[in-house]
């Protein structure tokens, strides 16, 4: 099995679209998926964002670091929110990607998570990593 991050993106057209949909509704229409991957034993985690313009960007392209609140202008694609799926391959992300309930303009993209045995296990940050994961029952 491998770790793979669905990330959802939209525009501020599809943020609006969502906007216009009832709590209740989104909640029910993501519950069902939700436990789709539930009883499939595939969800690791799952967290939606609040809103881009609650948040703030740190941009280093400067000397030095620049803090600026959202929101961030024109935006083409907002980072939504993500599941972390624990699936056979990529094919298999795909496909529960295909059936996360969207709005038109939404994109998916899917990305694998390496798991800490890809690193070099003599690494003394890796150590100290696999140790915490230990105690807090990541491993």
């Amino acid at each position: 099995m491998a770790k793979y991050m669905l990330i959802m993106r939209g525009s501020d057209e599809t943020r609006e679209k969502m906007m216009d949909t009832p709590f209740e509704e989104i909640l029910d229409i993501m519950g069902r998926y939700n436990d789709e991957l539930i009883r499939a034993g595939v969800l690791i985690a799952a967290e939606g964002l609040d809103d881009a313009s609650t948040g703030v960007v740190v941009d280093f392209t400067g000397e030095a670091p620049i803090v600026t609140d959202g929101p961030y202008g024109e935006t083409k694609e907002l980072f939504g929110g993500f599941y972390i799926l624990d699936v056979a391959s990529k094919d298999e992300a795909v496909a529960w990607a295909k059936r996360l309930p969207s709005l038109p303009g939404m994109k998916i993209e899917i990305r694998r998570v390496p798991g800490i045995d890809e690193f070099p296990q003599d690494n003394k940050w890796i150590i100290q990593e696999r140790e915490w994961r230990e105690r807090t029952g990541q491993l």
